[in-house]
């Protein structure tokens, strides 16, 4: 690749910053609608396919996202050979064809793979479109206009769960797929008609096993970005590990199944003031000091939660108000940590911004996902097995951060 397709200058965006940033936040929260909208199903999916064993509904949210860390392995360097609109809208395509698959399932193990099959999908739109970004911004410019994103796409997670419980009184559990694949029409069709290709055919790196592996090694060989990856991986961890068990809670501990879809939108739309705090301030602290100070904060709260918990400190008339405001503050240091690690780790790899958004994306995924199944299958009827959990993965990142030099 010659110098002046290193140095080029980047492409400008067709769209208004206002439609570019909606449509972003758009195809960001393919993932969030795919996950949020199956929580009140899971009661009643669990009873028809895996009755006897309410946890292992857990896991059609763990295999979509494992699935989603898989194919970002891939998403990023095909759209490094084929551009980015490409890549994106084949895994629409592919999203379409799991939830197709899903809406027929008959056993909890088809479930499984189809779920599996649309995660693999759902990494196009989710990881190809952060480097759509990175073509046109970088730096804390890039952190804040995803971070404005983050906080348009919590309006999703903020209605899916009652969306998802008004199509379930009417067709059924099965019918929520019916959504995801008009969901997934309408973000392919925005992207495709509206928003021109970002990356020019001179600029892009043909899918070559010898290349590929050298852009891994450049990825994985730079401190900040390992560093990224792992703290990642913990916040993902403690992201993931919540969502899997939080209806449980809700229904289980609490005994609010009705209400849950209503207290779940209060918790998203109070969480966008993360993202809103974040593209505030990011520009004047940095992206490394925001994450540390979010972890920090989330390790203190954490920690005194589980200690009034599992001692019963707490009277009872305070529990569940203890309990949501704990699990709010969780959703709301998401933009803060994952919106600038991404920012953080893309920033010195804007050459191979796609390959390098899947290497990061990927690990942080899958290994997320191996640390927070546990997690949500430990619930035992109480959220301290969680609190404990968000409170040593956030220790353990609040140590890495430490490690991170400060380049932003």
């Amino acid at each position: 690749m010659t110098e002046a397709v290193l140095t080029r200058r980047p492409p400008r965006p067709a769209l208004s910053s206002g439609e570019f940033i909606a449509m972003i936040a758009m195809l960001f929260a393919t993932v969030a609608f795919s996950i949020d909208s199956m929580l009140p199903a899971l009661p009643e999916i669990a009873a028809e396919l895996t009755p006897g064993n309410e946890n292992r509904a857990q896991l059609i949210l763990t295999a979509f996202i494992l699935g989603m860390g898989a194919g970002t392995f891939v998403a990023g360097p095909i759209s490094d050979a084929i551009g980015r609109k490409r890549a994106i809208l084949g895994g629409a395509l592919l999203y379409t064809l799991g939830a197709v698959l899903a809406s027929m399932a008959q056993t909890l193990e088809l479930m499984l793979a189809a779920r599996l099959i649309q995660g693999l999908g759902a990494a196009g739109p989710r990881i190809v479109s952060l480097a759509l970004v990175r073509d046109l911004h970088s730096g804390r410019q890039m952190a804040r206009i995803v971070s404005i994103a983050m906080m348009i796409f919590t309006t999703v997670p903020a209605i899916a769960p009652a969306l998802s419980t008004g199509i379930i009184a009417v067709f059924g559990w099965r019918g929520i797929f019916g959504a995801f694949i008009l969901f997934s029409l309408i973000s392919a069709a925005w992207l495709g008609l509206r928003q021109p290709e970002t990356l020019p055919p001179e600029a892009r790196r043909p899918l070559n096993a010898v290349k590929l592996w050298q852009a891994v090694r450049e990825v994985l060989g730079h401190p900040v970005v390992r560093v990224a990856i792992a703290v990642q991986a913990l916040a993902f961890a403690a992201l993931f590990g919540t969502i899997s068990s939080v209806q449980q809670i809700y229904d289980i501990t609490f005994g609010m199944r009705g209400s849950f879809p209503y207290w779940f939108a209060a918790t998203a739309l109070i969480s966008a003031g993360g993202s809103f705090l974040n593209a505030r301030l990011v520009v004047r602290l940095g992206m490394r000091r925001m994450v540390a100070l979010a972890l920090g904060f989330q390790l203190v709260f954490s920690a005194v939660m589980t200690l009034v918990f599992a001692t019963g400190m707490l009277p009872a008339g305070l529990a569940f108000p203890g309990f949501f405001l704990w699990i709010t503050g969780i959703f709301f240091m998401v933009a803060p940590v994952l919106g600038n690690l991404n920012a953080l780790a893309l920033e010195p790899m804007g050459h191979i911004a796609g390959t390098a958004s899947s290497v990061t994306g990927a690990l942080g995924t899958v290994f997320g996902v191996l640390l927070g199944a546990p997690i949500g299958l430990a619930f035992n009827g109480t959220p301290v097995p969680l609190m404990i959990s968000v409170s040593v993965l956030s220790g353990l990142g609040v140590l890495l951060m430490r490690r991170i030099a400060r380049v932003d």
